[in-house]
């Protein structure tokens, strides 16, 4: 989860590298450098990088590093500290040869040795080094073979660009399992690990596949395989919102969680838009590429998700049991193969990811594919690695998330799980009185959500005061459980804080006994049929003196509970969740700020993690 840039054209290449990296800095910003060729002397190799922010590099940058073809990368560190050495481009001896790579090679430790032995000295802790070191030691007549025969020596994961000094008129580039993406423009040619650096001069690119290899010029590329036989890969346009990538200020007064939080009522509505069937009570997701035979031939549905992706993946199966009665349940895409997971025929796998690129999840899917199983995909980024794997899929239409943490796509991601919900009921027993109902509840959500946001100022108080704990409990039971598990997750990755999620029911059997003054809970009450036992936990709480926030229904009565009460509007009771996730969210941004932390960049994490 680093990001790559690279161009070659007419253009002096260092402004444009740093002002993609500085839009990648989502994907890492442990440290950053770019690597020119060309300049005052044909073939010169220049190299600057640094460890920090991309805004570091640039104060540093000599004022003439000049050239028209260049690489540049921002790392989240895998292999040894963030410092300058470590920091990527990484050269060979003699300096000739410049890699930008993300991904892990896994036979790093062999390959050094065996550089070592053949004399070469290594300088770094990285992996990325010894692509460099075996592109310079090739003999090959051209760079593409140079990189090729590197490849083939190499185990591991790879998004990887290469500048040659002796070959200054190309960048070769490859992948496999790391994305990396070509921009086509005009009589120049752009590379990026994202589309975020690349929107702003073109929207014409091609997705490299695993196993492939491209060179670059500034008047096209060509697609090989690793063995350098031809393929092709045609170039296409995109419709995207193109401001929705530009950089926005920090804290609370901007940043991107903070305007993508604010999107989610038209995220919401974009991911429902055509999808409701009002006259028959039930949802068209034609993406999935089943008929109803095959639909209603499922007995068993499997989700699978990282992180948030997995919390709204139990929301998920939650739904698809209530609505379509069929069993489902959510797992965690990175322990999924290493079980060597029994593939049912009959049951329908579900892999969720906002980038589509998650490693995880990707190789769940190619696990279950390999098995002869059914996969479908919830991206959000359409002619991603997932979802060109999948067999059909859902698209979540939440427009680019920058954020590390998620929000919007969170949001949709639960959309396009009821979605699916609501059309495997209609399927198979959900009555069209209760798909009505539920499409009902469905259109009413955009508005209810911004109802929510609309509470942000009282919302900032209660963070506030929690922002003062060290350690935080979520709670939540049956639907309200995955709701306190992102809760949990979204304050422990930005604030820093210790939160620990729990099932209400679970607390007195063991974590009651960490219940004190300096302890608060965020408990999670809707007004269902287990109301007055998640009231009943909360007096336990109290009567240990345990701060509460406690976010429900405003008819649910509390009774004599001290507490900071948080009221969302009424649902739907399987919609639910996703109106208890949302205040959740805006307590996590406004202890963070409170804080005075860089909430779009939170400490150890990055945007899309495309390494195991």
């Amino acid at each position: 989860m680093c990001g790559i840039v690279g161009y070659i054209g007419t253009q002096q290449a260092a402004p444009l590298l740093l002002e993609g990296l500085t839009r990648l800095e989502h994907r890492g910003y442990d440290s950053a450098g770019i690597a020119v060729v060309g300049g005052g002397t044909a073939g010169a190799l220049r190299i600057a990088k640094k460890a920090g922010r991309v805004r570091g590099l640039q104060a540093d940058l000599p004022k003439r590093f000049t050239g028209k073809v260049g690489i540049g990368h921002t790392r989240w560190a895998t292999h040894g500290p963030a410092n300058d050495v470590n920091a990527h481009p990484h050269t060979n001896a003699t300096h000739d040869v410049a890699v930008v790579h993300n991904g892990i090679i896994d036979n790093a430790a062999a390959l050094r040795h065996r550089l070592a032995d053949e004399g070469v000295e290594l300088v770094s802790d990285t992996d990325t080094e010894v692509l460099a070191h075996l592109v310079g030691l090739s003999t090959a007549d051209t760079l593409e073979r140079r990189v090729s025969e590197a490849l083939a020596l190499v185990e591991g994961t790879y998004g990887l660009a290469v500048v040659h000094a002796d070959f200054p008129d190309r960048i070769v580039v490859a992948r496999n399992g790391s994305p990396l993406i070509i921009g086509v423009g005009e009589k120049e040619m752009h590379v990026a690990s994202d589309l975020a650096a690349l929107v702003r001069y073109t929207t014409t690119v091609a997705h490299l596949e695993d196993g492939e290899i491209a060179t670059l010029t500034a008047t096209g590329f060509t697609t090989y395989r690793t063995d350098l036989s031809h393929t092709s890969r045609p170039a296409t346009t995109l419709d995207l919102d193109l401001t929705a990538y530009d950089p926005v200020g920090d804290g609370a007064e901007g940043g991107h969680m903070h305007r993508e939080m604010l999107d989610q009522p038209a995220a919401a509505e974009r991911v429902l838009r055509g999808r409701l069937d009002e006259r028959f009570g039930t949802a068209h997701l034609g993406g999935l590429n089943m008929d109803a035979r095959e639909t209603r031939a499922i007995r068993r549905v499997k989700i699978l998700g990282c992180g948030s992706a997995y919390y709204v993946g139990q929301m998920g199966a939650s739904l698809v049991e209530e609505l379509a009665r069929i069993p489902a349940d959510a797992e965690a895409a990175s322990e999924f193969r290493y079980r060597d997971p029994v593939i049912e025929p009959d049951t329908l796998y579900v892999a969720v990811s906002q980038s589509g690129e998650t490693i995880d999840t990707l190789l769940a899917v190619e696990e279950i594919r390999r098995k002869g199983g059914r996969v479908i995909g919830l991206v959000n980024v359409v002619g991603s690695a997932i979802a060109r794997a999948c067999d059909g899929g859902i698209y979540l239409h939440a427009g680019p998330e920058v954020a590390v943490a998620s929000t919007k796509a969170l949001t949709t991601m639960f959309l396009g799980f009821s979605l699916l919900a609501l059309q495997l009921g209609r399927t198979r027993d959900l009555s069209i009185a209760d798909g009505k109902r539920l499409i009902a509840g469905l259109q009413a959500l955009p508005a209810q959500i911004e109802e929510v946001l609309k509470s942000e100022d009282q919302l900032a108080l209660v963070a506030a005061r929690l922002a003062e704990a060290e350690s935080l409990f979520f709670i939540g039971r049956v639907r309200g459980f995955p709701v306190a598990r992102e809760g949990a997750q979204k304050f422990k990755e930005i604030t820093y804080r210790h939160a620990e999620a729990y099932q209400t029911s679970e607390l007195k059997h063991g974590p009651l006994a960490l219940i004190s003054p300096v302890v608060p809970t965020v408990a999670i009450v809707p007004d269902d049929e287990l109301a007055d036992r998640n009231v009943a936990a909360l007096h336990e709480i109290s009567a240990r003196g345990g701060p509460l926030v406690v976010v429900t229904h405003p008819d649910v009565d509390l009774g004599d509970v001290r507490c900071e009460r948080i009221d969302v509007p009424r649902s739907e009771r399987e919609l639910d969740p996703i109106l208890m996730t949302i205040p959740l969210q805006v307590l996590a941004f406004h202890a963070a700020t409170t804080l005075g932390l860089d909430v779009d960049k939170p400490r150890n994490l990055a945007k899309s993690v495309t390494v195991e």
